[in-house]
């Protein structure tokens, strides 16, 4: 329980702080084209002709879902990979967690994640693309399952399953590997101080992974589906050769840039967060404790 209220407070946090960076993303991965021919030539270039053509508000459509969805994904994202290295280290005749055995644990939470978000992502994604016709949260929801049935809010499910599952690994195994090597922390600040650098790294890594996933999810999402057309973009890997194919292998890392610069920092912010709340909520339980020891003394 405790875990999964942490992983809310976290996830609200970093989406709040963070949330301009993946509009930005968004808008560049959707773009077809390179060099000459992309209208996005870089992410200060997308932000300076979003604030400029569409208002400052811009950068903030379609933040509603990431926020209801903050909550439950990264609780999920946090509680999941706690139950999940539980059960590994079981199976496994093992007490305490080493780096295989995270990566495995971080990628199984993922992939039980990915089930939480995948709505979402949808609902985000086609909001955020340029070319939304949308008015709103409710009625790109509505639209969808009118247009599409109730079943297309979940297009996209494998390929986000992979997303999800590589971020996930990336980040706690590498958070894992991080903070073996740093030093023991001795006090509070040299705790944030630790969770910071591995949080940062181990989202730099993550990302670094997953964007051609990442970019392949929102090509899927983007386009909604029509009876007796099939969709350009439908299966992870067909896709990710499609573009490789037509717009070049750096095409697979659209919007990297925007997307590191959010999910590294928000990587530190999400752990710092995470840890200081479950912080708060030990010293909470062990003081509602501390009366219950006293009298049976």
């Amino acid at each position: 329980m405790y875990q999964f209220l942490a992983g809310a407070v976290a996830g609200i946090s970093e989406v709040l702080i963070m949330y301009p960076l993946d509009v930005v993303k968004t808008r560049m991965q959707l773009q077809v084209g390179t060099g000459v021919q992309a209208e996005y030539k870089g992410v200060v270039d997308c932000f300076s002709k979003i604030i400029r053509k569409e208002g400052f508000g811009k950068l903030y459509r379609g933040i509603i879902p990431p926020i209801l969805m903050e909550a439950p994904k990264r609780a999920t994202k946090f509680a999941a990979n706690g139950e999940w290295g539980k059960f590994y280290r079981k199976q496994f005749g093992m007490e305490k967690m080493n780096q295989p055995l995270s990566v495995l644990t971080g990628a199984t939470a993922g992939a039980t994640e990915a089930f939480v978000v995948v709505p979402f992502e949808l609902i985000k994604i086609r909001m955020q693309d340029k070319n939304s016709k949308y008015k709103g949260a409710w009625d790109t929801l509505s639209s969808t399952i009118k247009g599409e049935g109730i079943k297309s809010l979940y297009n996209g499910l494998e390929s986000t399953i992979w997303r999800q599952s590589i971020w996930n690994a990336g980040y706690f195994g590498v958070i894992f590997q991080v903070k073996s090597l740093l030093p023991t922390p001795m006090n509070k600040s040299e705790q944030t101080r630790n969770d910071l650098i591995g949080g940062f790294i181990g989202g730099t890594v993550g990302t670094m992974l997953n964007t051609p996933l990442d970019v392949i999810k929102s090509r899927i999402q983007s386009s909604p589906r029509k009876p007796g057309v099939a969709p350009k973009y439908n299966w992870a890997i067909p896709s990710l050769v499609t573009v490789a194919k037509e717009e070049g292998f750096r095409a697979l890392y659209k919007g990297f840039m925007p997307k590191v610069l959010r999910l590294g920092p928000g990587g530190g912010i999400m752990l710092v967060v995470y840890n200081s709340t479950m912080d708060f909520f030990r010293e909470m339980y062990y003081k509602d404790k501390t009366p219950e020891i006293k009298n049976s003394n």
